[in-house]
Order: C-alpha cells, then sequence, then structure tokens
C-alpha cells in the first residue's frame, strides 16, 4: 500500500506539472540558453516541494480531523479530477505547442527572481498543490501520506531537471503541438483513472 500512494503522487505530480505554462516555458528558455539551468530547476522543484509538503501536511491532518469534510474534501477532489481530465481532453482537441522567444541574457538574481514570479504569483499552482493534493493525500495516514507527498515531489524533480538540462534534445519534441496532443490525452486518462480511484475510496469509506 505504500507504493501504491508514492506511485500515486507520481502520477498525480506528473499529470499536474507536465502541461504547458509560463514555468516550463522558463525552465526550457534557460536550458536551451545554458543559463542558470541548475538554479531556475532547482527554484522550481523546491517550491514545488515546499506546496506539496504544506498542502499533504496542513491540510491533509486538518481534512482528516473530521470524517464528514474528509469524505467531502474527497468527492471535490474526483470532481476537481475530472475536470482537469476534461481541460487535458479539451487540450488535446486543439494542440498547442510550447515554444521560448529568444530573449538577451540575464543575470542570477533576475532569473531567480523571474522563476519565484512565475512559480508563487500563478494562483494555479496553489490550487494544484496544497488543494488537489492536499486533499487527495488526506485520504493517506502516516508513512503512506509521506509517501504520495514523496511521490508528487519526484514527479516535480524529474521533470525540471530533465526538460532544463534535456532542453536541447526536447525542444523539436516540444515544439510540435502533436506531441502535445499525446501528452494531454496521457494526462487526461490519468486524471480519469485517478477520479476514479478517488471517487471509489469516497463511496466506500465508513
Amino acid at each position: 500500500m505504500k507504493l501504491l500512494a508514492l506511485w500515486e503522487g507520481l502520477a498525480l505530480g506528473s499529470a499536474l506539472i507536465i502541461a504547458i505554462g509560463p514555468q516550463n516555458a522558463l525552465v526550457l528558455r534557460q536550458g536551451l540558453v545554458r543559463q542558470h539551468v541548475f538554479a531556475v530547476c532547482t527554484v522550481c522543484f523546491l517550491a514545488d516541494a515546499l506546496l506539496i509538503a504544506l498542502g499533504a501536511g496542513g491540510l491533509g491532518t486538518a481534512f482528516r480531523a473530521d470524517p464528514l469534510i474528509l469524505k467531502t474534501v474527497a468527492w471535490a477532489g474526483t470532481a476537481f479530477l475530472l475536470f482537469f481530465a476534461f481541460q487535458a481532453f479539451s487540450r488535446a482537441a486543439h494542440p498547442q505547442a510550447l515554444t521560448v522567444e529568444a530573449g538577451t541574457a540575464k543575470s542570477l538574481g533576475a532569473v531567480i527572481s523571474t522563476t519565484l514570479a512565475v512559480t508563487f504569483l500563478n494562483p494555479h499552482v496553489y490550487l494544484d498543490t496544497v488543494l488537489l493534493l492536499g486533499g487527495v493525500a488526506a485520504r493517506f495516514d502516516g508513512v503512506e501520506r509521506a509517501m504520495f507527498a514523496s511521490g508528487a515531489a519526484l514527479a516535480s524533480l524529474l521533470w525540471f531537471y530533465g526538460l532544463g538540462y534535456g532542453a536541447a534534445r526536447w525542444s523539436r519534441f516540444v515544439s510540435r503541438p502533436q506531441t502535445w496532443r499525446a501528452i494531454d490525452i496521457g494526462i487526461g486518462l490519468i486524471m480519469g483513472l485517478l477520479a476514479l480511484s478517488l471517487g471509489y475510496w469516497a463511496w466506500t469509506s465508513s
């Protein structure tokens, strides 16, 4: 069951993080120009890990304190997952591509500031990491919840460092709408399966 929690966290974390957005565009750009790649990837990963920990730890504990709240949150999480699955399939129907502008060289401080801004000023990051991941994590307790959060954080680590340091190799793929169609279909399927799992748990839990 502990490994299952880890894999669920990894799957949900991956589905949430692998999407076209300013944060991924920034990581890709820095990887392509080979400037401050480690710093950008590290800031993105640590920010995600912090928010995941807050969601899984703080909100997860608060939600588990009341069985009614826990079940309500589980059903809300199921609805959110189904909505995200619908969004992913909608994007797949009209695929776009992850593109970046060449821009000019920036100092380490400017790049870190930009990274922090596109991370913490994006309201979706709180919905994804704190509320949604925190709500799903609430179904687990103790070590299993820690494993779930670790899986979600591992998804961020693998994605950001993989995208940043593999930018030159990945760029020709992420610039193709067909690639993102396949990715969004995969994300939609993952979200749908996780919604079924969470909904079944909410339905059968006492």
